[in-house]
């Protein structure tokens, strides 16, 4: 049926819009989704002397309605239209290629782009969809197709989606007795303050039991009303479902992705619930979720993740739910990491290396930190950086480094037994893999294959086999892929090397500065300009990065969007992983490890010689780096881009409509404008990759290197805390309403947080080993230590060196020392001058050397036996779930029992009732037994059918 409002008397219709904007114009049928496209209204332009032709679209359609029918006996029509259209394009005087032809490639394609179109909107139709158009009363401007899914398509495509619906039956949850149901309670009490004011189920207690939706089996739900049945996110999900299998024999199109790959549409969503703040007073779920969830004045209430899952689907869900218990967990962390700084900061004054470091009696004489301008200088000059370094290397950052590497792991742990919590509330367990539809792009390379194929006669060619990419056809790309990212790599690796190029040279020129001011502030200087300079070129790097990973997984043409999807994280992470963490690893792992020693030292270009770490070692300029970098990632890109880059892209996105869109007199323009108005102004949701590998990557920062920096969880929780709310924000107010996806895990990023955390374990030891003193302390202690304590350990670290084997024109020139010196000391374990083997390593290099790797080999053993025995003691799935998973398969199978026993009596009694009819003689219409199972008994005794599907009996 098709409905052409005119610009008469039934023109008013347009101006009876749905007061919400969420209904079609009768204000009864929901607007599902909404597809937008801009057209381009072509004035007529013919030959001289010819007739004017008409126009091939008319501008005042404005709703097309389908009946419902499935298609059959419509083929033909359709196939009519199609032609029709076709014919009439060809026969266009102006059609390029003609020669009375004026019409411009332009026009030509804008023609075939209604074309397609209309062709997809007649497929809709066919499919059961109901359509309402805009008026194109312009020359060229925005116009919006709205979808309405009725009750016939919904309960059809839900069946074939096995969409699990809840059923008449309920049944009580069974909740744990005894000391843990008593805490919970407390627990619930204590924590009512914090719980978001959304609507609760009535009776938590109770839970419908589900089923995959059945239409042979609809007695078994409990339909109230046919238009309420299913909410707005699964009719979203399922209109979506029809738009991406429908398509037209234009290019091969394959839904609606490949449409808007081909600018054929531009967009196309579902309705936000209404607007989420302003003075309408009716309460929608949107604005219950900025209320109550998406503003930064309830950053202390729970996430109301039901609520959340009902409005954005389960994936989006298990996200926030994720992000909830990872910044719940960085709590204990975040104490634990303030008591180990605490302890640091307590024990600073008693600490005996930092005072002996400190003392000015002790003359130790160091050796020129540069050539020719460096002087000798006494190490009691760097007791400030030694004094910091043991804030955060202290015997408390083994503990803590222990206590992270469980952290992690009880985290992971308590994440899927959450994880499996909501799968049963969400009905997610037995969820089935659903079988994903290609992508365009994929689609048109194998349409570029076919074609290429046909003209390659092949022998015992298999004709039935389905055709699809080979490894051969994806070579180029994965050639392409491992180039490139191997030059990414590099790239990184490059950055770090030139960074700390700047480093050598600036600390040679500022040691040359006759301001005594900057030589003895140098090591500051370019410590901190150097971090500074590392964190730009990681940000932009970052942004480099994830568009190079896009491109990167496209080339590759993966078939489905899952794939890709998993293909894109992949090679974003290894990317992001690398450019965030080289410098870092450099700092805490090579510098200072391959300088030389005085008189043989090593030099990256000749005069610049490798840097050395300061006095205290490198763990304080460690930590200094890990803190910047991890602060201002934090800051600046998961905070000041994630807020301003989509408002910068909205302003862009209006500015070029208003440019785009001819200013003429519209009477549309003076109504308010309409919510698919509303939402095709906001930013498309692209996925939740950036969401996750932000966090993914601040995982790392809070776990890999935790010994160095303690207070790393707590700025991490901070950051989240804000985090949470800036999320949600922009999923309610700056994002169109996503398609809602069902998912019963959070897929592959589980997996890299299990890398990340048991390369937390390797990374840490190692830290602790070798970047700190911390077993060079043990060792001097405990076998080098006369009376046992650590008095005499920096002397003990310090080798001697003979001042007049320096070569020539590397000794100091104006030296206030030169006279006095003959004998300076270098940080490392080496023979002295006079000894046989001078300058050789000593035993004690050996010996520690030795005690370092054992470390590693025991933490590491020792961290990992702890984890596993973490994961083993607690259960994956919680008992009480286990219990009522079980407990739901066994009563499922009694309601069907039941119902069926109940229907099968029903049927024996309308049988019995019909037989004493025929005996008392009344005349009674017939009915037959295979129908009897499609009616029920209603209150007054009657039967009501339920739907046209019968049931043979």
């Amino acid at each position: 049926i098709i409905n052409n409002y005119v610009d008469g008397a039934q023109g008013d219709a347009r101006d009876k819009a749905s007061p919400s904007g969420l209904h079609f114009r009768d204000s009864k049928r929901k607007v599902d989704y909404v597809l937008a496209y801009h057209y381009r209204r072509r004035l007529a332009r013919h030959a001289p002397g010819a007739a004017s032709p008409e126009p091939l679209h008319r501008s005042a359609s404005v709703a097309l309605v389908s009946n419902g029918g499935t298609g059959k006996g419509r083929a033909e029509p359709r196939q009519q239209q199609q032609d029709d259209g076709q014919r009439a394009l060809h026969e266009w005087p102006g059609l390029p290629g003609l020669p009375e032809g004026e019409l411009s490639p332009l026009d030509a394609l804008e023609e075939e782009k209604r074309l397609q179109r209309e062709e997809y909107e007649r497929n809709l139709l066919e499919a059961g969809l109901e359509i309402e158009k805009d008026p194109e009363n312009k020359s060229q401007g925005l116009s919006f197709v709205r979808i309405h899914a009725p009750w016939q398509v919904l309960s059809r495509e839900a069946e074939i989606l096995k969409i699990k619906m809840p059923t008449k039956k309920m049944y009580e949850i069974k909740e744990e007795g005894g000391m843990l149901k008593t805490l919970n309670e407390i627990w619930c009490k204590l924590t009512e303050p914090l719980q978001p004011q959304v609507p609760q189920q009535e009776n938590t207690k109770m839970k419908n039991l589900s089923y995959p939706f059945s239409r042979e089996k609809i007695y078994l739900y409990n339909i109230r009303d046919q238009n309420t049945f299913f909410d707005n996110a699964t009719r979203s999900r399922i209109v979506r479902e029809i738009l991406k299998r429908t398509s037209t024999k234009a290019r091969n199109s394959m839904g609606i992705g490949t449409l808007i790959a081909n600018n054929v549409y531009d967009a196309a969503y579902p309705l936000h619930d209404g607007e989420y703040e302003g003075q309408n007073e009716d309460m929608n779920e949107r604005k219950l979720l900025y209320q109550e969830w998406a503003r930064y004045g309830v950053f202390y209430k729970f996430q109301p993740i039901d609520l959340i899952r009902k409005y954005f689907g389960e994936k989006i869900g298990l996200y926030f739910a994720w992000l909830g218990l990872y910044t719940e967990f960085l709590i204990p962390s975040s104490v634990v990491g303030i008591i180990v700084f605490l302890y640091g900061c307590v024990t600073i004054e008693s600490d005996i290396p930092s005072k002996e470091m400190c003392d000015q009696r002790n003359a130790f004489t160091m050796c020129p930190l540069c050539d020719k301008f460096c002087d000798y200088w006494n190490l009691s000059s760097a007791c400030a950086t030694a004094r910091a370094s043991h804030l955060f290397d202290n015997p408390a950052t083994v503990f803590f480094s222990i206590f992270m590497a469980l952290w992690a792991t009880m985290f992971l742990e308590q994440w899927k037994r959450l994880q499996m919590r909501l799968s049963y509330f969400w009905d997610l367990s037995g969820l089935e893999e659903e079988e994903e539809h290609s992508r365009p792009e994929y689609e048109t390379k194998l349409l570029q294959k076919k074609l290429k194929n046909k003209n390659i006669p092949t022998e015992n060619s298999n004709e039935n086999e389905k055709e699809k990419l080979t490894w051969s056809d994806r070579m180029p790309g994965y050639a392409a892929n491992f180039g490139l990212i191997l030059f990414m790599i590099m790239l990184t690796f490059s950055a770090v090397f030139g960074v700390i190029v700047y480093r050598i040279t600036t600390a040679a020129a500022l040691s040359f500065s006759t301001n005594e001011t900057t030589r003895s502030n140098a090591r500051v200087t370019v410590t901190a300009t150097a971090v500074i300079i590392n964190l730009v070129v990681v940000l932009i790097l970052d942004e480099i990065y994830g568009a190079v990973a896009k491109w990167l997984t496209e080339i590759e043409i993966p078939k489905t969007e899952k794939t890709f999807e998993e293909r894109v994280v992949l090679k974003a992470f290894l990317l992001k992983f690398v450019n965030s963490y080289a410098s870092i690893f450099y700092v805490a792992f090579f510098k200072g490890r391959f300088v030389g020693r005085p008189g043989r030292y090593l030099y990256v270009f000749e005069g610049y010689r490798m840097e050395e770490c300061a006095p205290g070692g490198c763990l304080m300029e460690l930590c200094i780096q890990l803190s910047i970098i991890m602060l201002g990632k934090q800051l600046i890109q998961n905070n000041l881009f994630e807020i301003g880059i989509p408002k910068l892209k909205k302003l862009f996105r209006k500015l070029k409509d208003e440019r785009s869109e001819p200013k003429e007199m519209d009477s549309n323009q003076s109504k308010a404008p309409q919510q698919w108005d509303l939402d095709y102004i906001l930013e498309p949701f692209t996925g939740l990759t950036p969401e996750y590998m932000e966090m993914i990557i601040q995982f790392g920062f809070v776990t890999l290197f935790v010994a160095s920096f303690p207070l790393a969880p707590l700025f991490a929780l901070l950051n989240n805390i804000i985090e949470v709310r800036l999320d949600a924000k922009k999923f309610v107010t700056e994002l169109r309403r996503p398609d809602t996806v069902r998912e019963k895990d959070i897929g592959i990023w589980y997996n890299i947080l299990s890398c990340i955390g048991k390369l937390s374990v390797i990374i840490n030891a190692f830290v602790i080993a070798v970047t700190s003193d911390f077993i060079p302390r043990l060792m001097y202690q405990y076998a080098y230590s006369q009376n046992g304590t650590m008095h005499g350990f920096i002397n003990h670290t310090l080798s001697y060196f003979n001042v007049s084997q320096l070569k020539a024109g590397t000794q100091p020139e104006n030296s206030l020392f030169a006279q006095d010196v003959s004998f300076c000391r270098f940080k490392d374990y080496r023979e002295p001058p006079w000894s046989p083997q001078q300058y050789e390593f000593s035993k004690q290099y050996w010996a520690v050397l030795s005690a370092r790797l054992a470390f590693v080999i025991l933490f590491q053993n020792l961290v990992m036996f702890l984890s596993v025995l973490v994961d083993w003691l607690i259960p994956d799935i919680p008992k009480d779930i286990s219990e009522q998973i079980k407990k739901e398969k066994a009563m499922l199978v009694d309601f069907f029992l039941k119902e069926e026993h109940e229907k099968l009596k029903l049927i024996e009694t309308f049988i019995a009732r019909d037989k004493r009819k025929r005996r008392s003689g009344t005349k009674s219409k017939r009915t037959r037994a295979a129908s009897f199972s499609q009616y029920h008994r209603s209150p007054k005794g009657s039967f009501t059918s339920f739907s046209s599907q019968h049931t043979v009996v």
